[in-house]
């Protein structure tokens, strides 16, 4: 029996363990029921992920099966799966002392670093493996998944052709190659490898996702569509297969079904951040607030070099007039985006909204030094700090040429002229930020909500 499976996914490998335990009771020791009986076990524990009790079964097996290679092996390979890769690196070790060639301990080795972040030591037993046995389609396929994800595409096809000579119907090959012809551009090649994959391994979920992620790049939304739902059959609590379903609904602009999903992937995983990057996005679109602002709040948490968190967190805040949590937000990121100086900018307006006009006098000095003293963002920044100049900061900003940062701009002076209480020139600049109709900056999206809460100016329909 073949077994093929994706080398950089825990359920596939949970899946080949268990076919291989099961292979292994019923014919290896098919005489002895006892045996026969644990090692079954084992295999339903495994599709339960109880790592833990599915290792204790294996103390049961009596001294000269436990003791055997295939055994310590299999023993080997699960504690991986467990994420203990220490405890199958001594396994292996083991085994490698006896038999410096076995090509099956070199491979639990080749995953205890994969999984403690070795990639250069997981490439050397990789690379063993394949100079023991050159059509070892496993380990060709692992160092074909390396070179994938590092986008060298060229040694990725090479590795994919290999496995793919030695093994035609190798499913974890077929998807790959799939992969790279989907990058270079070539998705009919893709398609029909997939259709392969899928032909060949219909209850496997990744082909169908794959060919999803080919149709939607493709912009055939249905048909992938319809490919994510088949995978998500296949494999309900599939993290990616929910994103990726959630965040093809959102294009097709079917946003309560998409969150659906989406909120089902983060409780699959919920300290894995991308699903709340879409979840928040349709919260927020959808005008609830509070639940966008938790799932920001997470997301920062998260990923804090993700600072488009923090701008949102930012700009709900300043719905809520929070404007010392909203100061915050746009504190955070800026330092995550130091050269973003619409932060600091933000940052100051909401500072000085919070408390006194001269409290952050002391950030925009030093935001100042980094700032190009001949740019529009170094003189606001002066004028905040100085709270004076006003007029040839005006002339300033009305000659500006470029649409998106006069926008920001005349937004940052209709702010300041607000919070010195002049609040008929701060509606003239509100106006003139609509006017100029620069859909998709920060500073817009602020600037309509100043408008509609004051019912000034006329909202475009969009």
């Amino acid at each position: 029996m073949k077994i093929y499976f994706n080398g950089s996914g825990l359920i596939p490998r949970l899946f080949f363990l268990q076919l291989l335990i099961l292979c292994f009771s019923h014919f290896a020791v098919s005489q002895d029921n006892d045996v026969q009986a644990i090692l079954t076990e084992v295999a339903e524990r495994l599709s339960r992920r109880e790592f833990s009790s599915a290792l204790e079964l294996f103390n049961l097996l009596p001294p000269e099966y436990a003791e055997s290679t295939g055994i310590r092996i299999m023993r080997a390979s699960i504690l991986n799966a467990a994420g203990r890769p220490a405890d199958a690196r001594r396994i292996a070790d083991g085994i490698i002392a006896a038999d410096r060639n076995n090509t099956d301990a070199l491979m639990v080795l080749a995953d205890a670093a994969a999984l403690e972040n070795k990639e250069r030591e997981r490439r050397q037993f990789l690379e063993r493996v394949i100079g023991i046995n050159a059509n070892h389609a496993r380990a060709l396929n692992d160092l074909a998944n390396i070179n994938l994800g590092n986008q060298n595409l060229r040694v990725a096809a090479n590795y994919f052709d290999r496995a793919l000579a030695a093994e035609p119907d190798n499913g974890e090959a077929l998807v790959g190659r799939a992969a790279v012809f989907r990058y270079n551009r070539d998705p009919r090649s893709a398609e029909r490898l997939l259709n392969q994959a899928i032909s060949l391994y219909p209850d496997w979920a990744r082909p169908f996702q794959e060919r999803a992620r080919l149709y939607k790049g493709s912009g055939f939304y249905n048909d992938a569509l319809e490919d994510f739902s088949a995978a998500l059959k296949l494999e309900p609590d599939n993290y990616w297969v929910l994103v990726d379903l959630g965040q093809t609904l959102m294009e097709v602009n079917r946003k309560q079904e998409a969150l659906l999903h989406l909120s089902r992937a983060i409780e699959v995983s919920p300290d894995v951040f991308m699903a709340y990057v879409y979840s928040a996005a349709i919260k927020d679109e959808l005008g609830d607030f509070a639940g966008a602002e938790h799932d920001y709040t997470i997301l920062a948490r998260l990923r804090p070099d993700y600072y488009f968190a923090f701008e949102a967190l930012g700009i709900i805040r300043m719905r809520n007039k929070q404007w010392a949590l909203a100061r915050d937000a746009f504190l955070d990121a800026y330092r995550q985006a130091p050269r973003e100086y619409s932060y600091a900018i933000l940052a100051a307006l909401n500072w000085m909204r919070a408390g006194r006009q001269a409290d952050p006098r002391q950030f925009l000095a030093q935001v100042m030094r980094t700032a190009p003293r001949d740019s529009l963002d170094f003189t606001m920044l002066r004028l905040l700090h100085d709270l004076s100049g006003d007029a040839n900061v005006t002339v300033l900003v009305e000659n500006e040429r470029n649409i998106y940062t006069k926008s920001r701009m005349l937004y940052y002076l209709a702010s300041y002229y607000d919070i010195r209480g002049n609040r008929n020139l701060a509606e003239r600049y509100h106006l003139m930020v609509q006017d100029l109709d620069a859909v998709g900056l920060l500073e817009w999206r602020l600037n309509e909500l100043i408008l509609a809460e004051r019912g000034i100016g006329i909202r475009n329909a969009r």
